[in-house]
């Protein structure tokens, strides 16, 4: 009967979160669909083969980065809280120079791609800005909503582990794609 009460435990956690992640990914499709990212793809070719990619990562390096967070809180080797902590600001930074440098891979792998291909390429340059910028933008975010949410529920006594996975996906998408948008913005200033 103890597995059959865990079992439940798990999905009353994990359902208003997977509920909030479908809404999420509506949302962040809605951006993805509308003319200001169209004009986008259009004038940087190139985008749409390395977004994949990019909204991939996120979930991936912020995913790592929630794990450990979690194990350290159920360890006690963390405090639920905002504090100046050695393994947390470890768990942050490496997840912070490992968000920012996918990033950039990302941008040059398309490139490379795109041009052994033989096809339409935005400018390396080009390329490199935008995941720069919405790198960095998107790993503020997750950092700081990924902590906020997994202190939040672990207070609470949930379990982040059970939140973790829908959390990161959701906040990787939907500020993954608002914040390419954004760098699209910037960068099409620039140049």
């Amino acid at each position: 009967m103890e597995a059959r009460q865990d079992a439940w435990r798990i999905y009353r956690e994990s359902l208003p979160i997977l509920v909030v992640s479908l809404a999420g990914g509506i949302f962040a499709g809605s951006v993805l669909g509308s003319e200001g990212m169209t004009e986008g793809f259009e004038r940087f070719p190139g985008l749409l083969l390395l977004l994949p990619a990019f909204l991939a990562t996120r979930g991936n390096v912020y995913g790592a980065m929630g794990a450990r967070i979690s194990s350290g809180l159920h360890q006690g080797m963390i405090d639920p809280e905002f504090s100046w902590d050695r393994r947390l600001v470890n768990a942050v930074a490496a997840s912070f120079i490992n968000g920012i440098g996918i990033s950039v891979v990302i941008a040059v792998l398309s490139w490379g791609i795109l041009h052994l291909l033989g096809r339409e390429s935005a400018r390396l340059v080009e390329l490199v800005g935008i995941m720069l910028v919405s790198g960095v933008l998107t790993s503020v975010t997750l950092i700081f909503g990924l902590l906020g949410l997994v202190f939040a529920s672990y207070k609470y006594g949930l379990d982040p582990d059970n939140l973790i996975g829908p959390i990161v996906t959701t906040l990787g998408d939907i500020f993954g794609v608002v914040f390419l948008f954004v760098a699209i913005t910037v960068v099409g200033g620039i140049f």
